[in-house]
C-alpha cells in the first residue's frame, strides 16, 4: 500500500515477462512484511502525507499551503478515478517553479536497492550545484548511493531504473524531477542487479 506499484514493479519483477502476474491472497495476511490498511482515508492521508513532504523540499511548502481544502480532494479524487486531466490540473501547481530560481529548492527522491535491508535512501540534495551547472541523475548516485554506478574501467553491477526505464545517467535530475516523478511528487529511484541474460 505504501509503495508505488510502479516502483514494485521495477524492485521486483522487472526482469520478467508482461504481462505481470500478481497473485493476492486473502487469508493469513503478512502482518510482519506489509501494512495493513485500515481504510481508503488512511491511503489517502498517507498519500497527501507525500505529496506535502515533496513540496515542502521543492517549495517549503508554499504551493500546498496556498490550495485549498478542494484542490487537496480534487487531487486525490484524479489519482483516485484515473482522471489525468483533474488530477494534473491541480499537481501542474507542485511541478511549477519561479524562472530565476531555474528548478526546485530541493529534489524529493528516493532510492531503493534490492540488496539491503535499508528501505529507502532520502537526502537534501539540491538540482543545481552552486557554480550553477545542473546537477545529474549520475551525481545524485555519486553522492548518495555511489556502490550504484560502475566504475570507469569496471563492470556494470548495477540497473537503475525509473518506471520500468533506464535513465542515463547524464539526465539532469531536475528534468527527471518534473517529467518522472510519481503522483505522489517523489522520485522513486529502483537500483537492482544488472541481470545476467
Amino acid at each position: 500500500m505504501h509503495y508505488p506499484i510502479g516502483l514494485l514493479f521495477d524492485l521486483l519483477a522487472s526482469s520478467s515477462a508482461l504481462p505481470w502476474n500478481i497473485i493476492v491472497h486473502f487469508k493469513s495476511f503478512p502482518e510482519k512484511d506489509l501494512l495493513h490498511c485500515p481504510s481508503k482515508d488512511a491511503i489517502e492521508a498517507h498519500f497527501m502525507s507525500c505529496v506535502k513532504e515533496a513540496d515542502a523540499l521543492k517549495h517549503k511548502s508554499q504551493v500546498i499551503n496556498e490550495m485549498q481544502k478542494k484542490d487537496h480532494k480534487q487531487l486525490w479524487m484524479g489519482l483516485q478515478n484515473d482522471r489525468f486531466d483533474q488530477f494534473w490540473a491541480i499537481n501542474r501547481k507542485l511541478m511549477e517553479y519561479p524562472a530565476e530560481e531555474n528548478g526546485f529548492r530541493y529534489i524529493p527522491f528516493r532510492i531503493y536497492q534490492t540488496t539491503t535491508e535499508r528501505p529507502f535512501i532520502q537526502k537534501l540534495f539540491r538540482p543545481m550545484a552552486a557554480d550553477g551547472q545542473l546537477h545529474t541523475l549520475g551525481d545524485l548516485l555519486k553522492e548518495v548511493c555511489p556502490s550504484a554506478i560502475a566504475p570507469e574501467d569496471g563492470e556494470k553491477k548495477n540497473q537503475v531504473m525509473i518506471h520500468g526505464i533506464e535513465p542515463m545517467l547524464e539526465t539532469p535530475l531536475q528534468w527527471l524531477s518534473e517529467h518522472l516523478s510519481y503522483p505522489d511528487n517523489f522520485l522513486h529511484i529502483s537500483i537492482i542487479p544488472q541481470p545476467t541474460d
